[in-house]
């Protein structure tokens, strides 16, 4: 890796190890805490959903701030508002007010996500984008899976222990980025494709980047209430739950380098048939830690190449102009996805008990797989045109770390 990056890569990254550790074991204890207070799973998912709109609020008009006064003091202001989110989490007790706090808290985090991923855009050229892309990655869930194993330590310290320390963790996520040397990246405008445009273009794409959001919401969500209710305890969720998270990480890049082989839509169909599979497992098979951890690592491997998956595909017939904006496009779908899903499945929770969130995940999964059958029937899709390039959790402006030399190049040339 070439000096000057080894000079500007490194803090940005290490700020959103630090803050998105805290943000991933706040996101299972909030969900645990009000159902250990009997909070009803359709306030509980009010307040889930109101994280993911928090994302996709900030996600639309943060770019502006962050224009406005600069990298630096943007970071401090966003970290600094997200360790006063955690910390006030902490002091009291009340899932309206947590609502709110967790919107806010969405809305700083992916004021964070702009932050890094522009700085990073700016730290390589094209050549490098694909290396920065995948230390991103590592950073991000290494931090998720790290945050989910350490719940149960952090939990038997006291009720007000995760909090606190997911405030010093945003805290001192500060510090790698001010004493950085000072460097002014540039923040294009976010101008991605409008819904109804991408429906038309890429209905395949559509699909897969709003189910897919559907179902990682839910996972982070609601996945830890259905663990405890059948009996685990908050260590045993967080060990579970980072299962999910590596099959994530370790899963991804085979199965898309899978699909530049096939046809992405049976891949899609062949991915989804495997969510659809594996929650009729859980549901059926008799109780058992082991089965139960091996059956999530598969199931977090399907769920989260979804996406990455389908705007592959939706880049395989995008022109070279159009690559950015589309997948911007297909980001925000997917975050309206997020939004609305711990909204549907709670009501099911609400109705059906525990059993509720997989018979959900069962419904969608089915759908998902017949769409994307029915789509390789009547509009088979494009060979692909560039390699595959895996996709984390990820703002507007970060999408363009996607766009490598080889698809802009592949784009090109179709033109």
């Amino acid at each position: 890796m070439p000096w000057h990056l080894l000079t500007l890569v490194p803090g940005p990254l290490l700020g959103l190890f630090l803050v998105s550790l805290g943000n991933g074991f706040i996101s299972s204890l909030t969900s645990l805490r009000l159902d250990d207070a009997g909070v009803s799973d359709i306030v509980i998912g009010f307040v889930a959903a109101s994280y993911f709109a928090g994302l996709a609020l900030g996600a639309m008009f943060s770019d502006r701030l962050i224009a406005r006064i600069g990298h630096i003091r943007a970071y401090s202001s966003f970290a600094s508002l997200t360790a006063a989110t955690f910390l006030l989490q902490g002091m009291f007790f009340d899932p309206w007010a947590w609502l709110v706090l967790r919107l806010v808290n969405g809305w700083a985090i992916v004021g964070i996500y702009l932050i890094v991923e522009s700085w990073l855009l700016l730290a390589g050229d094209a050549k490098m984008r694909g290396r920065l892309l995948a230390i991103y990655m590592i950073a991000l869930y290494g931090s998720g899976m790290a945050g989910q194993m350490s719940l149960g330590a952090l939990d038997a310290w006291g009720p007000t222990a995760p909090f606190m320390m997911a405030g010093m963790l945003a805290s001192l996520s500060v510090l790698p980025m001010v004493i950085l040397p000072r460097v002014d990246p540039q923040m294009g405008r976010i101008e991605p494709l409008m819904p109804l445009h991408l429906l038309r273009t890429t209905p395949t794409g559509f699909i897969g980047s709003f189910g897919s959001g559907i179902a990682i919401a839910a996972i982070y969500a609601l996945l830890p209430i259905y663990l405890q209710r059948v009996g685990m305890n908050v260590a045993e969720v967080g060990h579970l739950m980072a299962c999910v998270i590596l099959g994530a990480m370790l899963l991804q890049y085979p199965v898309g380098r899978w699909s530049d082989r096939q046809n992405r839509q049976s891949v899609l169909a062949v991915l989804s048939g495997a969510c659809a599979a594996l929650s009729l497992l859980i549901l059926v098979l008799p109780d058992s830690r082991i089965l139960l951890a091996l059956l999530l690592f598969l199931l977090g491997g399907s769920v989260f190449a979804i996406y990455p998956v389908a705007v592959s595909h939706s880049t395989d017939r995008a022109s070279s102009g159009e690559l950015v904006r589309l997948i911007q496009g297909l980001l925000l779908v997917n975050s309206a996805g997020s939004a609305a899903s711990p909204l549907l499945i709670a009501q099911v929770m609400d109705a059906a008990g525990a059993r509720g969130f997989f018979l959900s995940f069962l419904a969608l999964s089915v759908a998902l797989t017949g769409f994307f059958l029915w789509r390789r029937r009547v509009h088979p899709a494009a060979s692909p045109a560039a390699p595959f390039q895996a996709a984390a959790q990820m703002s507007p402006i970060g999408v363009e770390i996607r766009v490598t030399q080889e698809l802009a190049q592949a784009a090109t040339e179709r033109e």
